[in-house]
């Protein structure tokens, strides 16, 4: 490939952010640009499998998982544009084997992340199950069956949930009388010769050129644990060679049709009226007053941005083997030299720290007893973290802090001494109050509690000088959990995971006696479920 001065210097600018991850003793990092439908620079750093001295290179290839869930949405909208599948179908006309709390939920509201159905992943994992523990899609597909109740009403609320595009996967594999997989090579890979992309659900398939995930534990680099099977939610394996044929053809939209290009990146609003920000597998934001369109992809060891900016005819692809790499921040520093090109506006400032250290504390929401703790470090950076999900924050047009590149839409400020005002997704505000520090766990806590929709029981005993659950679910006895006190009534669950750190926001509920009837539980995408105490009423 010749690159001219201009993509020698941003070759350059690439090299020297990801110069961390240089050399043989570390995984690491690739990054590619697409410009004006061309791949105009490809840097790579690290080693794509420490065992066998192999560095990462032009054909390495990664999972990309939920990068995934474009190509399912638009293997589904193929359907649609063929007459095989109508998008407002109830789910269920599709696949009857679901529970009757699906009955509202169409195709349109899986592609949106609007359906309310409960993520799978942490459906397992409320039963001690962590991405390395084996398990099958009838186990995955079995806890979405057992729900009796939704995170929302469809239509009403935005919530990430990966089961969303494993039924839509199995939709597109119903109408298509064939594989997921036969699909995408046939319609998509094969057509734009996308030779690197496949999906896989299995990850325990050989596959050429796939770089090792990696982790750190305990201050040391291991190999990622990951043997949940992927379906249309995250299955796929590729490369930024291929994934840079993908953005050059969203220009023209030649491959499946320009009439699914178009509707993988066409939002509906919520019933309320207020704009979804989550298009059809795809995250649609504004950065420096510039459209983007893109998704994250996190699986153990594996993490990958897709950035596509349509207006300035760019992209930037970054994929890693190493958990600990952020290729979002890295693959908008990078869309930020070409923006700087172009004269985009420049990001809002964020504020100086004398005005936002007064905000580091811990909040929850007095309706649903939800935390955020905010941190705000040294040098002034606001970081939100929510059921363990870390996200820096960044300042708004409004005089707001966001992170509008989090999975988990929610926007900040200040409300008084004590509070902050909270919007969240589908344009809901509260106040959220801050929690004082002291307080001491439940003395009746420790107990047996049950729930038929999770297949789950927790035993919670006391461990030392503190509690720890242990979930007998499905799958898997698990194994500890510590419990934290948060106030006299509401605690917060440790669950260690591979991919990152986790707590569920957990309120005790007490029956007319004042005993303790059962169990309130939140995850970050799972809401509301009861765990009833044995032996209570």
């Amino acid at each position: 490939m010749d690159i001219d001065l201009d993509d020698r210097a941003l070759c350059n600018r690439i090299d020297r952010l990801i110069e961390p991850w240089r050399g043989d003793a570390t995984p690491g990092v690739t990054v590619g640009v697409v410009q004006g439908g061309a791949l105009v620079a490809h840097r790579h750093a690290g080693m794509a499998s420490l065992e066998l001295g192999v560095p990462i290179g032009a054909q390495t290839c990664f999972r990309i998982a939920s990068v995934s869930k474009q190509f399912t949405c638009a293997a589904a909208l193929l359907l649609v544009e063929r007459g095989l599948l109508d998008i407002d179908a109830p789910v269920r006309s599709l696949l009857p084997d679901l529970p009757a709390a699906c009955e509202a939920v169409t195709v349109a509201h899986l592609m949106h992340n609007t359906s309310g159905i409960r993520d799978m992943l942490e459906i397992l994992r409320l039963g001690g199950a962590d991405l390395g523990t084996p398990v099958t899609t009838d186990d995955l597909l079995a806890g979405i069956r057992r729900q009796r109740r939704l995170n929302f009403e469809p239509g009403t609320r935005y919530l990430y949930s990966n089961s969303n595009f494993l039924l839509l996967g199995l939709i597109v594999e119903k109408l298509a009388r064939t594989s997921l997989a036969v699909v995408l090579d046939r319609e998509i890979f094969a057509p734009l010769g996308m030779t690197s992309t496949r999906h896989v659900p299995d990850p325990q398939t050989p596959i050429g050129n796939l770089a090792t995930g990696y982790v750190v534990r305990d201050g040391s680099l291991v190999r990622a644990a990951h043997a949940f099977p992927l379906g249309g939610e995250g299955g796929l394996v590729s490369s930024v060679v291929d994934l840079a044929i993908w953005a050059a053809n969203a220009r023209s939209g030649f491959v499946p049709s320009p009439g699914v290009i178009a509707a993988l990146e066409r939002a509906t609003p919520f019933r309320n009226g207020t704009a979804n920000h989550y298009a059809r597998g795809l995250r649609l934001r504004s950065y420096r007053g510039v459209p983007t369109v893109s998704h994250g992809g996190l699986w153990p060891g594996y993490r990958t941005e897709f950035l596509r900016a349509p207006r300035q005819d760019a992209a930037v692809i970054v994929i890693a083997n190493h958990g600990g790499i952020d290729p979002g921040e890295i693959a908008h520093r990078v869309l930020d030299i070409v923006l700087d090109r172009r004269g985009a506006i420049p990001a809002p400032k964020p504020p100086p720290r004398h005005e936002v250290a007064g905000l580091a504390g811990r909040y929850m929401d007095p309706d649903t007893g939800a935390t955020l703790d905010i941190e705000v470090a040294a040098d002034g950076t606001v970081t939100f973290v929510a059921n363990g999900l870390a996200a820096v924050a960044e300042a708004t047009e409004d005089g707001r802090l966001g992170v509008p590149r989090s999975g988990v839409p929610i926007t900040v400020r200040g409300a008084g001494p004590d509070a902050v005002e909270v919007e969240r997704d589908a344009g809901v505000t509260g106040t959220w109050r801050r929690v004082p520090s002291g307080a001491t766990l439940p003395a009746d806590l420790p107990g047996t509690y049950v729930s038929d929709e999770m297949a789950a029981r927790w035993t919670i005993a006391r461990d030392g000088t503190g509690m720890s659950v242990r979930a007998h679910g499905p799958v898997v006895r698990g194994p500890a959990w510590p419990v934290e006190p948060i106030t006299a009534e509401d605690v917060r669950v440790h669950i260690p995971a591979t991919v990152a750190r986790a707590w569920l926001d957990v309120r005790v509920r007490r029956d007319a006696a004042g005993a303790i009837s059962a169990l309130t539980v939140h995850g970050g995408r799972v809401k509301s479920v009861r765990y009833a105490r044995e032996g209570a009423d």
